[in-house]
């Protein structure tokens, strides 16, 4: 997430360096800046560099130089989300997650996204992972067969499901030998697009997940990744029932609640810029209320 001075909604630096590495002492792998959950709509060019920079320098310091760092990098046409990766290259970041083109949905036939991510990755500097979310693309939901087209491409490494299709994972991780818990395939990543479903992707041959409730409960993620990988699949499921049931709360508050949540737990978190709205004292106490079980949880692990 990015975080904001609560008065000016200036870019807080400080908590966003504080934030990342606590991620990565929580056990994950990778973050995101610049995601859907990271306001990147709400940020100038400048700050969105600023923002991936300081995620990296604060990474490294803390000893976390195999923590990676992937950007969102979506745009509207082919030479800004070029020009996108080429900043996030120069800020620190080793992958880019783009979002088909939506504005001129009218336009966006299969031909036209097709060219749009292949033309991106053939001049981006760093590897493009696809990002299905319909609900963010005026609902253009890329099929496996579509994907498959575009994974052909050596630099298109990976997908994010967020449409919430694990028949749609499991098909584009076979074909792709994608990388799971116990093996490295071709190295391709087949990533669940919310906390809510990372069992169900592993399962199918997922390599794991991009959550942004994992900006709240990271360590849960984490133990259902490592139940899934020990073998322990009992186990695993019912975490993930404990998780999932969590991760609706923070869903359905969105950004506003999902900061408030890391506020109610963690000392810091402030709000989300403008036009999204703060939530009431009384909606915060809801939502620390309604995910207690998942933070207590969560402070055992």
């Amino acid at each position: 997430m990015t975080f904001f001075d609560p008065e000016t909604e200036d870019l807080d630096i400080p908590t966003i360096r504080y934030h990342a590495v606590r991620l990565a002492q929580a056990g994950l792998t990778g973050l995101i800046t610049m995601g859907s959950n990271g306001e990147a709509v709400h940020l100038s060019q400048s700050e969105k560099q600023a923002i991936t920079r300081a995620t990296r320098e604060a990474l490294d310091k803390a000893g976390y130089k195999d923590v990676s760092v992937m950007v969102g990098c979506s745009g509207q046409s082919v030479r800004g989300a070029i020009e996108l990766c080429r900043e996030a290259a120069e800020s620190g970041g080793d992958s880019a997650l783009l979002l088909p083109p939506s504005y001129y949905r009218y336009a966006m036939t299969e031909e036209a996204i097709y060219s749009y991510f292949t033309k991106i990755a053939d001049s981006s500097p760093i590897p493009l992972i696809l990002y299905n979310y319909p609900g963010a693309v005026a609902g253009i939901d890329m099929d496996s067969d579509f994907i498959l087209k575009l994974s052909a491409h050596s630099n298109i490494v990976g997908t994010k499901f967020t449409c919430g299709n694990t028949g749609k994972l499991a098909r584009v991780a076979l074909e792709m030998d994608a990388v799971t818990p116990t093996s490295k395939g071709s190295g391709y990543m087949a990533f669940a697009g919310m906390a809510d479903f990372l069992l169900q992707g592993l399962m199918v041959g997922g390599s794991g997940v991009i959550a942004g409730g994992a900006n709240v409960s990271p360590k849960a993620c984490v133990r259902v990744f490592n139940l899934f990988a020990e073998g322990k699949i009992d186990e695993a499921i019912a975490a993930q029932k404990k998780l999932s049931r969590g991760d609706w709360v923070l869903t359905k508050a969105g950004i506003p609640g999902t900061k408030s949540a890391i506020r109610s737990y963690f000392g810091y978190g402030g709000y989300p810029r403008q036009p999204l709205q703060r939530l009431s004292a009384q909606e915060e106490e809801d939502i620390a209320e309604k995910i207690g079980d998942l933070m207590e949880w969560e402070s055992s692990l």
